[in-house]
């Protein structure tokens, strides 16, 4: 029997934090949450899902009583890919919409845009994106991986046995500093494995890039000089789309030339064709295809919320998804959606994520993740090919980069 909308919505009202009883949603004022996602421009092809995800959360919180006897809120604006924008919207959000919540950002030009109006006006952000650490706010909890949770293990395969022993690799990014603090700090582990710098390729390439024909071709160039050759992407937004089909053109296949991605999953997958892309890979901490009851409940609740059964779910999605509950917990025990009091309230917040696994919001703002590989089929999902057995604290602050060492913990 299928899923209806109200089934979906009304079945994870034990999940979410409500009041046991539940007074009129007139006698208080609404809790404002804003939605901080561009809705065009060149991250739309990614950020739009996440809108859409916190505006499913805000409806099931709201069939499940809302919080602390209010209704629930959103607030929507659209930066539109457009980084300084994103601080207007902030400012815009925190100062006139009086949001007491904001989920937003992708890239972190867009989050390190916000962060100062953030601390400024003391809001909170949730940031759902895996991003290159080196950060630590008051002001934000980071849902997604940092660098040991997703770029370093995924490098980690790659060089191992079941990820084809690379011994170069090629590192290609967006230029923003994501990429570019991610790939420092994979040259220095790569490094301090082995590798020569004369075996790692980077290249930089700008948002919305379309001609990937030359680069391909030098990465070609690059794995045939006699060693077993990996690219990592850092590529980011609508320009993965033309990336994968020139791999394709030029007939890159994963068994010679293994791709692993860190901003493409299924969301992105959905306008590609697959098919000449089976094998690669790319590393979250979640997929779709992951086999858990919570993963089951989010899939349901997010197509019957979607209406649309060709709509995926995808890893940012899911740290939004699991962002909101801990969020919505730490409002619940605080009895108050005041921004200092529900900050102390989320440290150590548990959520049985759609991965599969708890989740924990730690001290430094950042949750324990696991780590997953996974490789492209021709449906547009992923078989998940490797995974960590427990989830793993976040390293914010890299150990390879040295002037960290007086910053990191313990």
């Amino acid at each position: 029997m299928p899923i209806t909308r109200r089934a979906a919505l009304a079945g994870l009202g034990t999940a979410l934090a409500a009041p046991a009883i539940r007074p009129s949603f007139a006698q208080a004022a609404p809790i404002k949450v804003g939605v901080l996602h561009s809705l065009s421009g060149t991250m739309a092809i990614s950020e739009t899902a996440l809108r859409d995800t916190v505006l499913m959360m805000v409806e099931a919180q709201n069939a499940a009583g809302g919080i602390l006897g209010r209704r629930l809120e959103a607030v929507v604006v659209d930066p539109a890919s457009n980084w300084p924008l994103f601080a207007e919207k902030a400012r815009e959000l925190l100062a006139v919409s009086k949001v007491d919540v904001t989920f937003g950002c992708w890239t972190s030009v867009s989050r390190k845009s916000v962060l100062p109006v953030f601390e400024e006006l003391n809001g909170l952000l949730f940031y759902p994106v895996q991003y290159e650490g080196e950060e630590e706010s008051k002001n934000i909890f980071y849902t997604g991986a940092a660098p040991n949770q997703q770029a370093i293990p995924a490098v980690e395969y790659l060089m191992g046995a079941d990820g084809g022993e690379a011994k170069r690799i090629a590192l290609l990014g967006t230029d923003y500093v994501y990429p570019r603090t991610t790939n420092r700090i994979l040259r220095a582990f790569l490094i301090s494995k082995g590798i020569p710098e004369s075996d790692i390729m980077e290249e930089y390439t700008p948002f919305g890039h379309s001609d990937w024909q030359g680069i391909v071709s030098r990465v070609k160039r690059f794995a045939g000089e006699g060693k077993k050759t990996a690219i990592v992407s850092t590529i980011n937004g609508d320009a993965n789309v033309p990336f994968y089909r020139e791999l394709g053109n030029q007939g890159i296949k994963a068994e010679d030339i293994p791709c692993v991605a860190f901003s493409v999953g299924e969301e992105e997958l959905a306008g590609i064709d697959t098919r000449p892309l089976v094998g690669h890979l790319a590393a979250w901490n979640y997929f779709m295809s992951v086999q858990s009851p919570a993963n089951t409940q989010f899939k349901a609740m997010w197509q019957a919320y979607i209406k649309n059964p060709r709509r995926v779910t995808n890893d940012p999605m899911e740290a939004t998804f699991t962002g909101f509950k801990m969020w919505a917990q730490a409002v619940a025990q605080a009895g108050t959606t005041s921004v200092d009091a529900v900050r102390t309230a989320m440290y150590g917040q548990k959520v049985e994520a759609p991965s599969g696994y708890t989740e924990e919001m730690h001290r430094n703002h950042h949750l324990s993740k696991p780590v997953m590989i996974g490789e492209v089929q021709a449906d547009g999902q992923f078989n998940i090919v490797w995974k960590t057995p427990t989830a793993i604290p976040a390293e914010n602050w890299s150990p390879f980069i040295p002037e960290n060492a007086n910053r990191r913990r313990g």
